[in-house]
């Protein structure tokens, strides 16, 4: 452990100068900061305000625990304080059995505050199609599973002022709940609110609905027939319309594609802000923030010619945070809240007691390939640039396993550590996975082996560097024992985004899986991580 001790020294200490090269944050430490706000795969972002904390919700599908919950002062630095639900149970593919949930599971959840209770709306994209409605009095506490009501797509609680309670969801949908959530009102609102103009094609999706001034705002996004991703608001007088149309942000942002989908927030004194997510390729859906600027009683987003500022002072001055992806010595009695589970773990199959200072990591089922493997730990990659080690001991694998660490998506790249018979391998692989449509299952893994070399000794250090800046997307490998001297294998990984598969951004992955029989384990010892913003 004596290795990681200088290492973890030095992020330390990049980590205390916020503007430095590899400050985790975007705050630029000068009281402003650069866009994106996060770098990082952040889709689907519901934001609210309570008092001055700013408590925001994304999409993590079919990682575990899931739905996240993030917590700022300044709508810059944000922290994971927990999540609503640490498994979900309903189909045994949540366990990659009988299928997958790849790309479904948990979706655009929808977060709402009412007379000092949260409530939290989501409905899985899989079967059986119905929603979950979570609840609790401390976001960073212990959230209760409420209710179970129907399927809503991309949905968004709204509570009146007058206790009516509703859910906006689909293309200009809206239906009215039971005032404690429990379920649909019988006789309630039902209604759809607008029709689809000749000037869009297709969905309006990823509702968020504020009440501003006395008037009902819908905010979407739209694909306009032959135009490019934007955000729309509709605005009216009365919940049940009629509704009238805006563009409110139309605009590409550092040469990646057009940022679109996300809410507004404001912050108690007047000044209102855009919280969009934009797609930046195999890093995955990236946040921005921006001004909103109330124009003839319109939201319009970005500065005063419509664009998503670089560089932007920050709404509250005097915070700092950790940043969403994180070192960890894996010293403590639990997985600090930025790790989440490939699907539900098996729960006997690791362990942070066994060695102490280790997470040890047990096969857990023999599967051919990693994306059915139980046990696989993740964190996010981030932009522009970002790299991550850990170290294996690898002593205890047995004949047939398979370990390693991968930049994690359909399309993996892979330091594969594999034990065969008495000797211990290392390959950086590219592992390509294809899927049905209807369970998600694993119907096929493209399988090429860049480079193998035989282990030297059973410690090992594997590193994962990530390039996420424009054209880039690229992932490059590196082995070593000492943690010093470092040997690049294999070739560059183009990393990618498929929404047909994944739907989201790649990620570390730490794995451990048997393809012949099961008892053997590895131990890591930390896993060391640094952004690089230049």
């Amino acid at each position: 452990m004596k290795a990681r001790l200088f290492y973890s020294l030095f992020i330390g200490l990049s980590l205390s100068c916020s503007s430095g090269m590899f400050a985790q944050s975007s705050d630029n430490g000068d009281g402003t900061f650069t866009n994106p706000v996060l770098w990082a795969d952040v889709p689907d972002p519901d934001v609210i305000r309570v008092g001055d904390d700013y408590y925001m919700v994304s999409t993590t599908m079919h990682l575990m625990p899931g739905a996240p919950v993030m917590h700022s002062r300044d709508l810059v630095n944000w922290e994971i304080i927990n999540y609503l639900y640490d498994k979900l149970d309903d189909k045994k593919s949540y366990d990659m059995i009988d299928g997958t949930v790849y790309g479904r599971g948990q979706w655009a959840t929808s977060l709402r505050y009412r007379d000092g209770k949260f409530y939290a709306y989501f409905s899985p994209n899989d079967t059986p199609f119905r929603g979950y409605v979570y609840t609790t009095e401390d976001p960073a506490g212990e959230w209760t599973l409420l209710a179970r009501i129907p399927h809503f797509h991309d949905a968004s609680l709204f509570f009146d002022e007058d206790g009516r309670t509703y859910v906006f969801y689909g293309t200009g949908q809206l239906r009215e709940l039971k005032p404690d959530l429990t379920g649909v009102l019988e006789g309630g609102l039902d209604k759809k609110i607008f029709e689809r103009d000749s000037e869009e094609n297709g969905l309006l999706e990823g509702s968020r609905v504020i009440k501003h001034d006395g008037k009902y705002y819908l905010i979407m996004i739209s694909w306009p027939v032959g135009g490019k991703r934007r955000q729309v608001c509709y605005r009216a007088d009365n919940i049940a319309g009629p509704y009238e149309k805006r563009v409110i942000l139309e605009d590409a942002f550092a040469g990646f594609p057009y940022v679109a989908q996300g809410t507004i927030v404001d912050d108690g004194k007047g000044n209102w802000y855009g919280v969009i997510f934009q797609d930046r390729g195999g890093v995955g859906r990236v946040l921005t923030v921006m001004p909103c600027r109330w124009v003839d009683g319109w939201p319009m987003l970005g500065d005063e010619n419509g664009h998503v500022p670089e560089i932007m002072n920050k709404p509250v001055q005097g915070y700092k945070s950790e940043g969403l992806v994180v070192s960890d010595n894996f010293d403590e009695d639990n997985l600090k809240l930025n790790w989440q589970w490939n699907h539900n773990p098996v729960d006997s199959c690791w362990s942070l007691n066994e060695k102490p200072g280790y997470i040890r990591l047990k096969t857990a089922r023999v599967v051919d390939n990693i994306f059915l493997a139980p046990n696989t730990l993740t964190q996010r990659m981030e932009g522009p640039r970002c790299s991550a080690t850990v170290s294996f001991d690898v002593s205890a694998m047995k004949d047939g396993d398979v370990a390693g660490f991968s930049a994690f998506n359909g399309d993996a790249g892979i330091l594969a550590l594999s034990c065969e018979g008495k000797d211990k391998y290392l390959a950086m692989k590219s592992e390509i996975v294809s899927l049905s449509n209807d369970k998600k299952e694993v119907t096929d893994v493209k399988s090429s082996t860049i480079e193998k070399v035989k282990l030297e000794s059973d410690h090992i250090y594997l590193r994962i560097d990530g390039d996420f800046r424009l054209h880039k997307d690229i992932a490059t490998f590196y082995y070593s024992y000492d943690n010093k001297n470092w040997e690049k294998i294999g070739s560059d990984f183009k990393m990618v985004f498929d929404y047909r598969r994944f739907f989201m951004g790649t990620k570390y992955a730490i794995f451990n899986y048997a393809t012949k029989t099961q008892g053997g384990y590895v131990d890591v010892d930390f896993f060391d991580y640094k952004r690089i913003r230049e």
